[in-house]
């Protein structure tokens, strides 16, 4: 798997990625949950900011996690040991070639992983083999054209719009969560279902504000900022402006949406 992570891999991005998976456990998981004795695996655990949720909402599952990075592994499997966790095992390996028996799984898991892949039909494709028959592939994804806020910027939407372009140009896509349901549908699965889950914050939501419109979202924004520059993407002083009018929307009069998507589908 040859994509490139467009938010890179700094200590400061694990501490993003571990401020949403906190902020958003109940929106995305509240429905995410295995029975006992049943083996699942979690395909691209970064990480490990989803994996400790998995390990909680499934006590009794027998759990794999992989990744392809080496160090994201290592941060993952210390994470989860740290939280007294034991049903969980980790494995490097690359997404469409792992080395695992067919149909070895009863469900697979994969959050926040299809939007860094150029070839995401032939990755669940990979993945599917791995299921038994009737078994449940989970996929979560955001929408970043999914998003508006009040009050409303060009410059703040010119900035988002240059982290999808990055993300184009490294051969993801910012933009799929809307396109799970023909993906999964594409890669042989049937039964899919798809449910939007948005994210609403105002001032009523402190803990929204500061964990996602604060630490998630507009710290992802403001972290292209260099390389979109660079890029000739965007002047420096809109893109700054843009990041302004989306600390903004966190204030007494300020509201943020934002929409991930949850496909479920079954392997028949």
């Amino acid at each position: 798997m040859n994509e490139k992570y467009v938010h890179g891999y700094d200590p400061r991005e694990n501490v993003r990625l571990q401020d949403q998976a906190t902020t958003l456990v109940e929106l995305l998981h509240s429905d995410t949950s295995y029975p006992a004795g049943s083996d699942v695996l979690e395909a691209g655990c970064g990480v490990g900011a989803q994996t400790i949720t998995l390990a909680r909402n499934s006590p009794e599952a027998h759990i794999i996690s992989v990744d392809i990075s080496k160090a994201s592994v290592a941060e993952a499997k210390k994470k989860v040991e740290e939280a007294g966790f034991a049903n969980v095992g980790f494995r490097q390996g690359d997404i469409f070639d792992l080395p695992f028996e067919p149909e070895s799984f009863d469900h697979i898991f994969v959050c926040f992983v299809l939007e860094h892949l150029a070839r995401p039909v032939e990755a669940l494709e990979s993945l599917e083999k791995l299921l038994k028959v009737g078994g449940t592939m989970t996929a979560i994804e955001g929408d970043h054209g999914s998003t508006f806020f009040h009050p409303d910027s060009e410059a703040a939407h010119e900035a988002i719009r240059c982290q999808v372009e990055l993300q184009k140009r490294a051969g993801g896509n910012a933009n799929i969560g809307r396109e799970l349901y023909p993906l999964l549908d594409a890669a042989g699965f049937d039964s899919t279902r798809v449910s939007p889950r948005m994210v609403y914050v105002d001032s009523s939501r402190p803990r929204l504000v500061e964990g996602f419109t604060k630490k998630t979202f507009t710290a992802m924004i403001e972290g292209v900022r260099e390389p979109s520059i660079e890029a000739d993407m965007i002047e420096a002083n809109i893109f700054d402006r843009g990041i302004e009018a989306l600390r903004r929307t966190t204030e007494a009069d300020g509201v943020f949406c934002y929409t991930f998507f949850k496909a479920v589908g079954v392997k028949p």
